[in-house]
């Protein structure tokens, strides 16, 4: 069975005067190492050669970002002043996802890609959980070094015979949190998988899809050959993409 091609969309910014497109390269360790797939990167190039991508792809990526979705996409309020937005991987992103469902392609989406997910199928975000009654501050201390911002920092509770509760073989999970949105209001085709103490929702699936389709809120691609779920959870994405890869060369 050959390695699954996995797609993962690119942020576009810009970098010393010139726009780059990029992808974060825990990512790309975790496709290659967890997934055992071959990952190719996505310019953030809009819906002109989404059909082409769909076609080539045996499964997408959907990774975190330090920009969030625009929430016009929403019809949410406006942004506080200097949140950055990335206008070019939301017109790449949005309509991906719904496409690969179509295709019938898995998915995983992380963080903003979690948050993508829910904004193309329909869902809305809150924007500043912390300021909300009730809610955790699920924000990293940036002060701190990388290891100490993804290290874990509160507990999250699996749906009972959930895709989640399946891999990890427990309810319970620690994960990191790096987060300043979350999900307001669920899209009507996501089912939630798991949820934090003050009832954030930290996971869901996609009601429906042909194949493997989830999304975490927290960063599993983070040193992901050193957390035994985090292996796993990428190696149900990536043994879905050889599945999809294998019925393509039939």
């Amino acid at each position: 069975m050959r390695k699954p091609i996995i797609g993962i969309p690119a942020d576009r910014r810009l970098l010393n005067s010139h726009w780059f497109h990029c992808v974060g390269e825990k990512y790309i360790n975790a496709v290659v190492q967890a997934a055992e797939g071959v990952p190719v990167l996505v310019p953030a190039l809009g819906e002109r050669y989404l059909r082409e991508w769909l076609g080539a792809f045996d499964a997408i990526l959907f990774t975190g970002s330090p920009s969030n979705v625009e929430p016009h996409r929403y019809l949410g309020p406006q942004s506080a002043p200097g949140t950055w937005h990335d206008p070019e991987r939301d017109a790449t992103t949005l309509p991906m996802i719904n496409g690969a469902l179509d295709a019938g392609l898995p998915i995983l989406g992380i963080c903003r890609g979690f948050q993508e997910i829910n904004v193309a199928l329909g869902g809305t975000l809150a924007q500043k959980l912390h300021e909300l009654p009730g809610r955790l501050d699920h924000r990293e201390d940036k002060e701190l070094p990388l290891e100490d911002q993804y290290a874990p920092a509160h507990e999250i509770d699996l749906v009972e015979g959930g895709v989640l509760h399946r891999i990890a073989g427990s309810r319970q999970l620690k994960v990191n949190s790096l987060h300043s949105q979350g999900v307001e209001r669920l899209a009507p085709r996501l089912v939630t998988e798991a949820t934090a103490s003050d009832g954030v929702i930290e996971a869901f699936r996609i009601e429906g899809a042909k194949t493997f389709a989830l999304a975490v809120q927290w960063h599993p691609e983070w040193k992901v050959m050193e957390d035994p779920f985090s292996r796993a959870l990428f190696a149900a994405f990536g043994q879905a993409g050889r599945e999809h890869a294998s019925r393509r060369t039939r």
